[in-house]
């Protein structure tokens, strides 16, 4: 791309020895566009388009994806999309079944239409249950995300088998919405950690309208696949049975992949013990794009030896003995945390005020004390040699180091 900077300056009608505000401009030429950029002196940048010789079809495929696709996120986009649309069939045929189950015979168009209406009753008793775990959900926004969807596509089972016992219409119904309210919980508490893992420039609002404009397209859509699928192959109930659970599986792997995609930037005990291991072994801090497709979204309180098998959140009076309590505390008097080595594995007990940066601190002498055979005075002295380039990469790497979120892990104050 070839670059054309013209440098404008503007004159003082009374010459003084004042500095003259400046306008810059320039002109971005390629192959098929050319634009020309200009920064006034109030600090506003125009851009104008010069010449676009690109074909039409090329110009509205960058107006979709400038109107749908956050910039540089397409995976997770895309997984997103196909989210949707197999959740909006999945809903279709779930509606019409509980209708044939209550003893009403719907068309395609009023299983539609009801499903905006069969969305209260039991919802509300597992919103309140699920909004207590507000805390995990920090702790491991991805994982229930991915869980949210498990729990929506187990009510929307039962929505879809209820036909076969009508006798038990009300409490499939019930046991189906209860799991929903759950789900949309989970989902909706777990969606501003993910989109501000996106958001480096502060666009957060960019993202979220782009993911809602996502969400809606492909809800509408896939609407519409469930009322043709209604019509069609899944006018028996076998053919319910098969199709359902083959979008239930497009759904929850779609969750799954997207999830994966989603670069959080904030510590919990699984990113912590994975970022102090890549440390260890290589001196070099791995940034959130690096981890997201080395987290566990099944089983994420795995203990890694390399990053010294430690275990966080655990009450004080099971992590260790009261008789070992004081002299943990005075191994390390001026730390916010204290560390047990009395099992398989470390403990690890924060205080209630403690940050990220504690818990790293911490994390660092279980390591070197596991992984050299040290005396633990020695891995403290060590762990204070090394934490400032730990911070200073993990901050240049864009983690989030003033909080550790360990979920609804035990803390102590004295």
């Amino acid at each position: 791309m070839n670059f054309l900077l013209k440098f404008l300056k503007k004159e003082a009608a009374n010459p003084s020895s004042e500095v003259v505000p400046v306008s810059v401009s320039w002109t971005e030429t390629s192959d098929t566009i050319s634009r020309h950029f200009e920064f006034h002196p109030d600090g506003q940048l125009s851009v104008k388009v010069l010449n676009d010789s690109r074909p039409v079809i090329h110009k509205i495929s960058e107006s979709l994806v400038n109107t749908f696709l956050p910039s540089g996120y397409l995976r997770y986009t895309q997984f997103r999309a196909l989210q949707h649309f197999s959740s909006a069939a999945l809903s279709v045929l779930s509606t019409q079944s509980l209708l044939f189950a209550a003893g009403l015979r719907p068309t395609p168009a009023q299983a539609t239409a009801a499903s905006w209406i069969l969305k209260d009753g039991m919802q509300h008793v597992g919103k309140l249950i699920c909004s207590n775990l507000g805390a995990r959900m920090d702790s491991e926004p991805k994982r229930w995300r991915v869980v949210a969807d498990i729990l929506y596509d187990f009510g929307t089972g039962l929505e879809v088998l209820s036909p076969l016992c009508p006798q038990l219409f009300l409490e499939m119904a019930g046991l189906g919405n209860f799991a929903k309210g759950m789900a949309m919980v989970a989902a909706r508490a777990t969606r501003l950690p993910i989109y501000s893992s996106f958001a480096k420039e502060g666009n957060l609002s960019d993202l979220y309208a782009k993911g809602e404009a996502i969400s809606t397209v492909f809800n509408v859509l896939g609407l519409g696949a469930g009322i043709q699928l209604v019509s069609t192959v899944c006018s028996s109930m076998q053919g319910k049975m098969v199709v359902g659970s083959f979008l239930s599986l497009i759904h929850v792997y779609s969750t799954y992949e997207e999830m994966r995609a989603a670069p959080i930037n904030t510590l919990n005990p699984q990113r912590t013990a994975m970022i102090i291991e890549d440390f260890i072994k290589t001196g070099k801090v791995s940034s959130p794009a690096d981890l997201r497709y080395k987290e566990d979204l099944v089983f994420p309180g795995r203990v890694i030896k390399e990053a010294g098998n430690v275990k966080v959140g655990r009450d004080l009076h099971k992590a260790m003995k009261p008789s070992r309590l004081k002299q943990a505390k005075e191994t390390f008097p001026d730390e916010k945390f204290v560390l047990s080595f009395e099992n398989r594995w470390t403990d690890m007990v924060l205080e209630q005020n403690a940050s990220g940066e504690d818990a790293l601190r911490g994390w660092l002498v279980a390591a070197y004390a596991n992984q050299e055979v040290e005396k633990v005075e020695d891995a403290y002295e060590k762990m204070n040699v090394m934490m400032p380039e730990l911070v200073s990469q993990l901050k240049a790497k864009g983690w989030h180091t003033d909080r550790f979120l360990d979920g609804t892990g035990s803390r102590y104050g004295f």
